[in-house]
């Protein structure tokens, strides 16, 4: 009698990156050469440009991500996160003018507080959606005005602990973000601890003190790991498993190198530090699991607002938070 019963096979992913440091510093030199020559007014159609770069050298399955974000959705994004700022700091000024310095600090610091979440939902909403595989789109499914709420909350809590939630609050935001990607058809999930992060971020504070900043790579590493091995991919009950490889010596060579490259060459070298970095992420991080990613449905939509991401770029924080 034949033996109909299946089993699940383990598959591995190729992730890499394929960037050349020369290529990027071609991007690079030419696009602040012309955000110079326009007083910044460039600089959305330099980022498309840099990030289209980046995208198209990541390779999955040795098939390169697109990044389908333009110059003029960002200039638009541009335009109205310019005009956000000009506002709260116009109403911050005013209430100067009407000494009241007190309600004017706060409202300053309320107000960039608020863009915050706006800033992550918004950029997260831009980016995934501009973000494709083989035709298959990114997407985020997050609620704006339920992260607005959250973040307060968690915020609260951080502050009320003299900062001592700010761990819960990082793992927290991961946690919600993250797992509300899209890839296609398959969710990203997300299962950061605060407790742990915090231990985490504790040990690595006392070590890289007690051993004179040594220790540092090596805290690095353990973020790193952190970072990625609590991420999952899954399509109902299969899952494909993030892994990390890096070691603290290899982060140690990587950021030493690095310095020595951009202090030798006064800067000019960011484009290689870039490229060596992006290339050691990704040759650092294993997919395992049993998805067949070939026959990916597209489920998500196009969303062009580039508002938060340029939110996200003024405050000067990264995308991935």
């Amino acid at each position: 009698m034949e033996d109909t019963t299946t089993t699940n096979t383990t598959t591995g992913y190729s992730l890499t990156y394929e960037g050349n440091g020369s290529d990027f510093f071609g991007i690079i030199i030419v696009n602040w050469l012309l955000t110079a020559l326009t007083l910044g007014l460039y600089y959305p159609w330099a980022k498309a440009r840099k990030l289209q770069y980046i995208y198209g050298t990541t390779l999955l399955n040795n098939s390169n991500l697109t990044f389908h974000g333009t110059g003029k959705e960002m200039f638009k994004g541009f335009i109205k996160a310019v005009i956000v700022f000009i506002i709260i700091y116009a109403i911050f000024f005013f209430l100067l003018w009407m000494k009241m310095p007190v309600i004017s600090i706060l409202f300053l610091y309320l107000g960039i507080l608020c863009l915050v979440p706006l800033a992550i939902h918004g950029s997260y909403k831009y980016r995934m959606s501009r973000t494709s595989w083989r035709g298959i789109r990114f997407g985020y499914r997050g609620d704006r005005n339920e992260l607005f709420g959250l973040f307060f909350k968690w915020l609260f809590f951080t502050v009320i602990t003299l900062g001592l939630y700010g761990a819960w609050l990082s793992m927290n935001l991961r946690n919600y973000v993250l797992s509300k990607v899209r890839f296609g058809n398959l969710e990203f999930k997300y299962n950061g601890n605060g407790g742990d992060y915090f231990i985490l971020n504790l040990k690595g504070y006392f070590l890289t003190f007690i051993t004179i900043g040594i220790y540092s790579f090596w805290w690095y590493k353990e973020l790193f790991d952190y970072y990625v091995n609590h991420l999952t991919l899954h399509d109902n009950e299969k899952t494909i498993r993030f892994r990390s490889t890096a070691t603290g010596g290899g982060i140690f060579v990587l950021l030493f190198t690095n310095l020595l490259i951009l202090v030798f060459t006064l800067g000019i070298g960011y484009s290689w530090v870039a490229t060596r970095s992006l290339k050691y992420i990704f040759g650092h991080i294993e997919m395992q699991g049993d998805v067949d990613i070939e026959s990916l449905a597209q489920t998500e939509t196009n969303y062009t607002d580039a508002t938060g991401e340029d939110i996200s770029d003024l405050l000067d924080f990264g995308f991935v938070i």
